[in-house]
């Protein structure tokens, strides 16, 4: 053999018999890159949001709401008096709920300003004349009141004996009887007449949703509030959102937490009705949290009528994974109202919890458990492991159709 081909075949077994020892420096580095920039690492991580969050999230600045880095804040024992004085504060102020306006409008809630019955086109009413029984017409045994009783006309005016016609929509009951009296007054001397609505069916609202018997609700005399309408249909069913009943009036929408009145007695929001108005009980199909993470149990938990705390969260995914989990980072990811906010907890210490207990959450939270340093690196270790493995494999093999060379 030539000199020329010995040294090829020297140059080309010591090629190969380096390419092994390439690969495994190549896979060092690999995963030495991986576990400093943390790129390749499978799973997710809190790693990049220690101070902030890693990407922009919407914020509320003034009247707009605009893309930015959220500080994290730190769940403490100062955290959460703060969050008990307001709400403290808002009880005070009649805003109990905390919420009162949905993304259609931020005004506030209707009040609740009183005012007598109005008569419209439909109802019916009873004129009673004393000492006048020819123009009283009785109900007697086989007539009902409605069916003897004087029809508002769809021009909102009625006839009545020596009063003619007599526009009455609009009119209260008193103010009804001071225009028949005032006209009856040339015939009848000390005319002593009553006005009394026996049917009530020019004003109405709708009720519908997640309540007994949905449908429309006449208005009368008495006063039409929320929980009025609320209760006589059937009351509210066990999955209806008492947060969050949806109050529409004159293409306006308003939230009204009839929570907050039932729990903490915020009066403001059992609002007076008018006619017209449609109040939608939504289900609570959207009172979720989500815990994720390095938890037991991942996944989403219905929250019951809004009260659930971070340390009720986490129990119900079964808590923290012990071998894989930093239980130092635990998240709290809120969007609420056109604003994002994050949360930490430092639950390393079981003490810790109870800050977690007293933490409420909101439907819709993130509860998010970051991964361990440790867990990251055998999850690396275990990708890269079988490809070392192959390649090492591979550098030792001989393959008898070369002159059993590698």
């Amino acid at each position: 053999m030539s000199r020329f081909n010995t040294d090829r075949i020297a140059r080309r077994g010591a090629s190969r018999g380096a390419v092994p020892g390439v690969v495994r420096s190549a896979v060092v580095v690999l995963a030495a890159a991986a576990i400093g920039g943390c790129t390749l690492v499978p799973g997710t991580t809190g790693s990049f949001m220690r101070d902030e969050s890693s990407v922009a999230l919407p914020v509320t600045e003034g009247t707009e709401t605009v893309p930015a880095n959220v500080k994290v804040k730190p769940i403490t024992a100062e955290l959460i008096i703060d969050q008990f004085q307001a709400k403290e504060s808002r009880f005070r102020n009649g805003n109990a709920g905390g919420r009162t306006a949905t993304r259609a409008t931020r005004d506030k809630v209707p009040g609740f300003d009183y005012q007598d019955y109005k008569l419209g086109p439909g109802d019916i009413i009873n004129v009673i004349v004393w000492d006048h029984p020819e123009i009283t017409i009785p109900a007697g045994s086989y007539r009902s009141a409605e069916q003897s009783g004087t029809l508002v006309a769809e021009d909102g005016t009625i006839f009545f004996p020596f009063a003619g016609v007599v526009k009455v929509a609009g009119l209260t009951t008193r103010e009804v009887r001071q225009v028949l009296a005032k006209r009856m007054a040339n015939v009848i001397e000390n005319v002593q007449l009553d006005v009394r609505i026996v049917s009530f069916r020019s004003k109405r609202v709708y009720i519908v949703g997640e309540v007994a018997r949905p449908g429309l609700q006449p208005i009368d005399d008495i006063r039409m509030t929320l929980v009025e309408a609320v209760n006589r249909a059937g009351g509210i069913t066990e999955e209806a959102d008492h947060g969050n009943v949806l109050l529409t009036r004159n293409g306006q929408t308003w939230r009204v937490d009839l929570q907050a009145l039932y729990e903490d007695g915020d009066v403001s929001q059992n609002v007076l009705l008018q006619t017209g108005d449609i109040i939608n009980v939504p289900d609570r199909q959207l009172n979720k949290v989500f815990v994720l993470g390095e938890v037991r149990n991942p996944g989403s938990f219905m929250m019951n009528k809004r009260r659930t705390t971070l340390a009720e969260a986490l129990s119900d995914a079964g808590f923290v994974n012990q071998t894989t989990s930093d239980p130092a980072w635990v998240y709290v990811m809120r969007s609420d109202n056109g604003t994002s906010e994050l949360f930490h907890l430092n639950a390393r210490s079981p003490d810790a919890l109870l800050l977690a207990e007293r933490f409420a959450l909101l439907p819709r939270d993130v509860v998010y458990v970051d991964v361990a340093a440790v867990a990251r690196w055998n999850r690396v270790v275990s990708n890269i492991l079988p490809t070392s493995q192959m390649l090492n494999l591979t550098g030792e093999t001989r393959f008898p159709l070369f002159g059993a060379r590698q």
